[in-house]
């Protein structure tokens, strides 16, 4: 569903850049206190603020990992292919402030480096892609998981629900965007009927595959899981005949369970996926495309402004062979993207550390 140039006037892409930077910097925020990790000993870090040391490198690999999957275009029907949109996923595997920001990278990535989504357009994708379908999706995952029976089927049910609402739901939101601000006269009507429709189809995919990751992650590591945090049952004991509570017992540090493992393996899984199995993926144009072309709002499409990036269209110029090129463009995407994820995450981890650190020194005194 990226957006190109052309799609959107100046004075409403403008007001999306606007609305995705601000969306953005309280991302920034909220971020800071997801990265310090859940209240426990050693501060808002957790238990000696291990909760931030595993988020922080965790949501780098979410950010490369929608970067692969968004590469594997999948068939939805009627010439038209879907891929994940991913704000349901990082929304749930790392917090909804660190998920717009885990999408925002990777939509900055995909334009700047891959001429994928206009730069000009880039508020419109941010708003449309990482705003709307993070908040939609944890909104209503929030939600099940409330009254859902406690368990890790129920996050998953709530995850595959979450993500299924999201799509739809950014469909609905460019079709509001282009109600206001569209280059080429044609029925709202119409655009938003074909948008929903094919958009619910491709929704059903993005739930497979968030669902699907979201339970393999909390089969592993489920402590790696924002969505799952207090999520567990308390523990019963059985006195005089009655169920009662168990005292709370003083958390042990964790240190001993490493994320290493969990992140090298998402690494790997997201090279194998961007740099190979994307040669398999559907060629058939995205929702967004093909209603494009069917009702024709496509008819100002302006040239990207990176059309002659190195690694425009997802292939590495100069490289004639065409699944080489496919497959080192896709490694290069990952990487750049792991790495702008991660940094951005272990930046904001810091800060939050060095904030907290002179008030538990005030305190202490």
């Amino acid at each position: 569903m990226h957006v190109p140039d052309g799609f959107i006037d100046a004075p409403v892409s403008a007001i999306t850049g606007v609305v995705a930077a601000g969306a953005v910097a309280v991302s920034l925020r909220g971020a800071r206190r997801e990265l310090a990790g859940p209240p426990g000993i050693g501060g808002a870090g957790g238990v000696g603020g291990l909760g931030g040391e595993r988020t922080a490198p965790l949501a780098g690999l979410v950010a490369a990992f929608i970067f692969a999957v968004q590469m594997l275009n999948f068939p939805v029907g009627a010439g038209t292919s879907g891929h994940l949109l991913g704000g349901a996923l990082a929304a749930i595997l790392v917090g909804p402030y660190t998920g717009v920001l885990c999408v925002s990278v990777v939509l900055l990535m995909q334009g700047v480096l891959f001429a994928d989504g206009g730069l000009t357009a880039l508020g419109v994708n941010i708003t449309d892609m990482a705003l709307v379908t993070t908040v939609v999706a944890y909104l209503v995952f929030r939600g099940l998981v409330k009254v859902l029976p406690r368990g890790r089927r129920s996050i998953t049910t709530a995850a595959f629900v979450s993500a299924l609402l999201s799509v739809p739901a950014a469909a609905v939101a460019f079709t509001l965007i282009y109600a206001v601000g569209g280059t080429a006269d044609v029925s709202i009507g119409k655009v938003a009927t074909a948008m929903v429709g094919v958009h619910v189809l491709i929704g059903l995919g993005e739930a497979v595959i968030t669902a699907l990751t979201v339970g393999a992650v909390i089969a592993v590591r489920p402590d790696l899981v924002y969505g799952a945090r207090g999520l567990t049952r308390p523990l019963k004991l059985r006195i005089n005949g009655e169920l009662v509570d168990a005292p709370s017992v003083v958390p042990v540090p964790v240190a001993a369970r490493s994320h290493r493992k969990v992140w090298l393996a998402g690494l790997a899984a997201s090279v194998v996926l961007a740099g190979g199995v994307s040669f398999y993926a559907s060629a058939s144009p995205d929702g967004l495309e093909k209603v494009a072309h069917d009702q024709g709002i496509d008819k100002k499409t302006e040239e990207h402004h990176t059309a002659d990036s190195p690694l425009a269209d997802y292939g590495v110029k100069d490289i004639t062979n065409t699944r080489l090129s496919g497959g080192l463009a896709g490694a290069i995407g990952v990487t750049v993207t792991v790495v702008a994820g991660t940094g951005v995450s272990l930046l904001l981890r810091r800060r939050s550390a060095a904030e907290a650190s002179p008030a538990e020194t005030d305190g202490r005194r």
